[in-house]
């Protein structure tokens, strides 16, 4: 098969957390994108969702709530709930 040389631009410190990654998990940035473009291939899709909105479960100020919940029950200040079962809807007809 005959191999071409395929030229991206990005930030030079992306490209170093993109290459570090790749190397972590025991690939380069080569076969990365090989693996992109044949799932794009054979999916006929980007093998991710593109959007204009964000999902604001991943907005920051969730994200520091969700930190603080989990040092502060590390630090043993958690209060501990009772799971409550709720009946489907659709169970109740």
């Amino acid at each position: 098969m005959a191999r071409t040389t395929f030229s991206v631009r990005m930030d030079k410190e992306i490209k170093k957390q993109f290459d570090d990654f790749c190397n972590d998990v025991g690939m380069n940035t080569s076969t990365a994108f090989n693996l992109f473009v044949h799932a794009v291939l054979r999916e006929k899709k980007l093998p991710f969702e593109v959007a204009t909105e964000k999902d604001l479960f991943y907005s920051e100020s969730n994200l520091a709530h969700l930190r603080r919940g989990v040092i502060a029950l590390n630090n043993g200040e958690g209060i501990e709930h009772d799971i409550i079962e709720v009946e489907n809807e659709k169970n109740m007809v």
